[in-house]
This record gives structure tokens, C-alpha cells and sequence, in this order.
């Protein structure tokens, strides 16, 4: 916008969501359900996507042990009361004897292999007849097994020559351990686990696993529904509170205004108007008596009187605007243009004329045009002021441009001289009123301030 020349920089700032303490928006129940649903469904997602990860290692783990104590089982229950030293020579009745035992006891749907083996590498058993009596290098984990008893689990390598008649695409859980004849001679008992098996044990266990979590959060959100309910609900109470506080904060204030703007016009302009007439008597009556030097001082003092029963005036206007609610808004910012104007600035005022406003709306404006406009008094040294209030319908703007030295906004805002919460104040009471406030402003570029209501 421009004023005589004055090009005003369009960079605007929005005053209420600058100020310390936003207003609070009305809190919606429904809003916030939805999002706590959201928000517990994305929970959900991401804690079973964990879970689905964590729960299948665990459960594999867990099928894994559970294959390793079914074959520390059967070692110790099935296979090891059968063994004899013969076993040892290949004898061959020994050898029945064990093979009996693992066909009717041991091999089954989980397990597809079983051998038994010397310290040397040589199988004494296997349910694969063309193994027995061959000799294979043991591992280093198997040499360990038998030098330090104990029960050890991993995945069977199918590449290695023992397993030369094992399916390639099958894969399988070797589970080994020590076992001994009744001399106390050491061999090694391997049994070979169909993997499909411990694949579908671990299913089992992680789908139960994530039924629990998952069922746990969805009972932690519908226990946390009444909860969060209550606390919207006193939310609300709150903030009904909050809103009336002000709303008597502002009636307050107005009522405040309206009573010292009463006494001082009914009591002490009354009685300047009064002193500055019987002064101005005494003037006239010095000067019939020929007391000219009196008479001048008595003028003098007559017209300062009258001088600060002008300021006196004025400063009713700004305390409290008696057309307001008479002759209405138009009337109210005409007596502010009128202030500013006997300090010698120039004012210009245009008003719509099909505005339709609400009172609280009226009020309101006044108060934001007052406010300005002491701004502009005090600080903006500015010599032209173009006030004006303009609607499209939808929205009433009021916008106040001068020509002064403007200055620094973000500056200002972030730190504002100590006891200056005039614009606050605004800013809170256009919040609460869904108005929006904001300024323009430089130093050397003036100022323009924006008020925007929507019609209601």
C-alpha cells in the first residue's frame, strides 16, 4: 500500500502466534480419538513388524533347544541302554540290537538321520547301511563334544562328504552328543532334525508370542480410552474457564474504563469548566478596573484551563469511547482521528458503509484502532495516518497504514520493552475472538497494522 509515496513493505507477521502464551483452540474429542486410533494402529504395525522379527528368532531359538532336549532324551532313555562293547567291532548282533532300538524309537517324522561314531571318525551306526564303517574326519565341534561332554545344536552342512546321501534341498538341525558303553568307552550319538519341523514349532511359538502383545496394546488402549475421555472432558471444563476469566477480565476492564471516564468527566472537567469560567470573569472585571497586568495573567490562566480541560477530554476518548455504544463505531474512530489529529497528524478515516457488525465485533476494532493509534502517538513520529474498514462479505478488514519510522518487528516481538503488553493483550483478545492480527513493518518504511474478522 502506498501513502503519499510511501511504499509499505509487504512482509507481514502474525502477532498472535507470535505472542508468549497462545490462545487456546477448542479441544475436540472426536479429532483427538481419531488420533489416538491412529496412533495405536501405528503402534500396533510397527510393534508386530518388530515383534514378527524378534518373535521368530526367539521361537527358532526355542525350537531349537526343544529339538536338543528330545535328543538328550533319547540318548540318554533309548540309545545308550542298548550299546555294548560289540558295537565297537561290528558285531553284528550289536549292531541289531541298536538299529532295532532307532527304527522303533528314534526315527520318525522330526528326525531323518541318526549316526554313532568312534573318537576315531569311524561310524559304528547309521540307519543308512552304506555309512556304517566308513571313516570321516570329525570337526573341530565334534572333537570338542567328546573331550568336554556336552549337547551342542547347529545346522547340518549337506556339502560335507558324511551327509553324501542326504537330499540337497532338505534342510536339517544336527544335534550331537557323547554317549558310552558300559566300559565307559565314549562315542558319538548324532540325530539329524527335519528343519520344516523346527521352522513350524518356531510359527507356533511367535504367532502365540504376538497374539499376547498384540492383544495386550489393544487392551492398554481400550483401558486408556475412559482415561484420556475424563481428561479431555476436564480439559474442556478448563478451558470454558479460561474463556469466561477473560471474558471478565475484558467486561472488567471496560467497566473500569467506563467508571473513571465518569468521574473524571462529571467531577474534575466539570469543575476545570467551572474554575476557567470564574477565572475568566475575574480577567473581564481586572480589565474594567483598569488592572491590565491582572487581567492579562488571569487570561493566561484561563486558557490553560481550558488547554487541560482539552487534554482532559481527549484522554476520555481514549480511556473510554461514550460514542461506541451511542452514535456507534464510525462516531467512536472519529473522535480517535479527531486526538491524533490536534497533535498535528493528518488523519484519514473511511468506512464502509454495509459492515453489520456485531457489537463484541465493534468493541473490538475500537479497542485494536486505539491501541494503534497510541502507538503511532508515541513512537512512530509519523505525520500521516490512513485508517480504513473494508468487507468483501466474508471478512471485515481493518487496516491503519502511517508513515513514521516504523521499526524492527521480529526484534520487537521476540523482546518487547519492559511493561509493554498492549499488543499482547490485542493479540490474546483477537485470538479469543478468531480474529486475525498482523503488522508490516521496517525502520524508515512505516507501519501498517491488519485486523481481519471473520463475518458472522
Amino acid at each position: 500500500m502506498t501513502l503519499s509515496g510511501l511504499e509499505v513493505r509487504p512482509v507481514w507477521v502474525g502477532i498472535a502466534a507470535a505472542r508468549t502464551e497462545p490462545v487456546d483452540k477448542p479441544v475436540r474429542r472426536r479429532r483427538i480419538f481419531i488420533q489416538v486410533i491412529v496412533g495405536a494402529v501405528l503402534v500396533i504395525l510397527v510393534v508386530a513388524l518388530i515383534g514378527v522379527v524378534a518373535a521368530r528368532r526367539l521361537a527358532e531359538a526355542e525350537a531349537v533347544n526343544d529339538a536338543a532336549k528330545t535328543a538328550n532324551l533319547l540318548a540318554e532313555a533309548v540309545v545308550q541302554p542298548v550299546l555294548t562293547e560289540g558295537l565297537l567291532t561290528g558285531d553284528a548282533t550289536a549292531l541289531a540290537a541298536v538299529d532295532r532300538v532307532v527304527r522303533q524309537q528314534v526315527l520318525g517324522t522330526s528326525i531323518a538321520r541318526v549316526k554313532l561314531w568312534n573318537p576315531e571318525g569311524r561310524i559304528l551306526y547309521s540307519d543308512e547301511p552304506l555309512l556304517i564303517g566308513r571313516t570321516f574326519p570329525l570337526g573341530a565341534d565334534e572333537r570338542d563334544v567328546l573331550s568336554n561332554p556336552t549337547l551342542r545344536a547347529d545346522v547340518s552342512d549337506l556339502q560335507a562328504p558324511e551327509n553324501v546321501y542326504e537330499k540337497a534341498n532338505v534342510r536339517l538341525l544336527k544335534v550331537y552328543r557323547p554317549v558310552w558303553t558300559p566300559s565307559g568307552r565314549p562315542m558319538l550319538f548324532e540325530t539329524y532334525f527335519r528343519y520344516d519341523d523346527v521352522t513350524a514349532r518356531s510359527g507356533e511359538l511367535w504367532r502365540g508370542f504376538a497374539g499376547i502383545t498384540l492383544s495386550s496394546i489393544l487392551l492398554l488402549v481400550l483401558l486408556l480410552l475412559p482415561i484420556l475421555w475424563r481428561l479431555l472432558d476436564r480439559l474442556n471444563r478448563g478451558q470454558r474457564q479460561r474463556e469466561a476469566l477473560l471474558q471478565r477480565a475484558v467486561d472488567a476492564s471496560n467497566e473500569e474504563r467506563r467508571r473513571i471516564a465518569g468521574t473524571l468527566h462529571d467531577g474534575v472537567v466539570q469543575d476545570l469548566v467551572a474554575t476557567s469560567f470564574a477565572v475568566a470573569g475575574s480577567a473581564e472585571l481586572a480589565a474594567a478596573q483598569g488592572r491590565e497586568d491582572l487581567a492579562a495573567d488571569l487570561r493566561s490562566s484561563a486558557g490553560t484551563v481550558r488547554t487541560s480541560i482539552g487534554g482532559l477530554r481527549s484522554l476520555l476518548v481514549e480511556i473510554y469511547p461514550p460514542n461506541l455504544t451511542t452514535a456507534g463505531l464510525p462516531a467512536a474512530l472519529a473522535d480517535l482521528a479527531a486526538t491524533l489529529r490536534s497533535r498535528g497528524v493528518e488523519v484519514s478515516l473511511h468506512i464502509a458503509a454495509d459492515l453489520a457488525l456485531r457489537p463484541d465485533d465493534e468493541r473490538l476494532i475500537y479497542r485494536v484502532a486505539q491501541e494503534c493509534l497510541n502507538n503511532v502517538a508515541k513512537h512512530a513520529a509519523a505525520h500521516q495516518v490512513a485508517i480504513s474498514i473494508e468487507t468483501d462479505g466474508r471478512y471485515t478488514l481493518l487496516q491503519i497504514v502511517d508513515d513514521g519510522v516504523g521499526f524492527d518487528v521480529p526484534q520487537s516481538l521476540a523482546d518487547p520493552e519492559q511493561g509493554h503488553f498492549g499488543l499482547r493483550v490485542l493479540a490474546d483478545v483477537a485470538g479469543a475472538a478468531g480474529a486475525d492480527l498482523r503488522l508490516s513493518s521496517a525502520v524508515g518504511a512505516g507501519t501498517t497494522w491488519q485486523l481481519r474478522l471473520g463475518r458472522r
